[in-house]
């Protein structure tokens, strides 16, 4: 479709532990509409975020939000509610997707390869390892790798784990717990329906953690990924049946590991990202540059295509 100039509220901020990046990704969609002759209406997620989107009345809201509840499905069902058009996705993928458990129940079953593991109990880190080192701890539903923890057979946080030790278990209740995947870091975003490309991810620390991602500097991007042919494909595959399955709408960001000594079956997805990040760092945006697609339009593909489920839903109805 041919987009009209647009009134659109651009969501962004909130109170996660990702709000530093959300304010950026706001802020570049911001200009990026306004350079394209759109009106925009800046909002900073506060707890009258439904007053300010009724006050503000726009065409269609871009959530730029990251964490929750913007990325949890709370925000999408209160959007629901007021009758707001939005990009990305709805209520009930946003759920499943944040929640790292409940992605492997919707998408394990149709044969896509996730690390296995379980959920425990901080306080049972304590007394015993839930799985054999090195495995990995992470808070079920958080992203930007938050609070993620590589425990090694060294014991570099005690063994077991010490209570005083820095690490995700000082902030969670439950933490999800995955064998380690030895290999590389690559990771494939979906626009629409395409997989555009895979990137590998080389950080200096080497750990993909949150500073590597958004600290310039910290983390080389090989985009397009000197990998395979066959790993290129998988990926992209794979990263196209699990935005499909979930139900994914605008973009969304698969990342994987890579144990590059066992070929495809080496290949594992460990999340998906309903609202991955839009600032000039972001992987997203490299890749769909490295595909002819600049940052402004691919801003506006992204709200086409709310648009279009919109109206060929006759409403918002995910």
């Amino acid at each position: 479709m041919t987009l009209p100039k647009l009134h659109v509220a651009v969501l962004m901020g909130g109170w996660s532990n990702e709000r530093p990046v959300s304010l950026m990704s706001g802020e570049g969609v911001a200009e990026a509409l306004e350079g394209k002759g759109h009106t925009v209406t800046r909002i900073d997620m506060g707890r009258d975020v439904a007053q300010r989107l009724a006050e503000a009345a726009p065409d269609v809201v871009f959530n730029a939000l990251h964490g929750a509840p913007g990325e949890d499905g709370t925000v999408q069902g209160m959007m629901d509610l007021m009758g707001l058009v939005y990009t990305h996705s709805g209520l009930a993928t946003s759920v499943i997707a944040i929640d790292k458990e409940l992605t492997k129940q919707a998408l394990v079953p149709h044969g896509i390869p996730m690390p296995g593991g379980r959920i425990v109990e901080t306080e049972t880190l304590f007394e015993r390892d839930p799985l054999p080192r090195p495995y990995v701890l992470k808070p079920v539903n958080e992203g930007s790798s938050v609070g993620v923890a590589i425990v090694t057979a060294e014991g570099n946080y005690g063994n077991p784990i010490g209570r005083d030790a820095k690490g995700p278990w000082q902030e969670f209740d439950r933490l999800l717990a995955e064998p380690y995947i030895r290999g590389r870091e690559l990771t494939t975003a979906v626009i629409g329906d395409r997989a555009l490309l895979v990137t590998e991810l080389k950080p200096k620390s080497g750990f993909y953690d949150f500073d590597s991602k958004y600290t310039d500097g910290m983390t080389e991007h090989v985009c397009p990924a000197e990998i395979p042919d066959e790993i290129t494909a998988a990926c992209k595959d794979l990263a196209l049946r699990a935005h499909q399955l979930l139900g994914c709408k605008g973009t969304s960001r698969s990342d994987f590991r890579w144990d590059d000594s066992q070929g495809v079956e080496g290949l594992f997805l460990l999340e998906v990202n309903t609202q991955p990040g839009m600032t000039r760092l972001s992987l997203v945006p490299e890749q769909a540059r490295a595909c002819g697609m600049d940052y402004p339009d691919l801003v506006e593909a992204i709200i086409v295509e709310a648009l279009e489920d919109a109206r060929g839903a006759g409403g918002r109805a995910k």
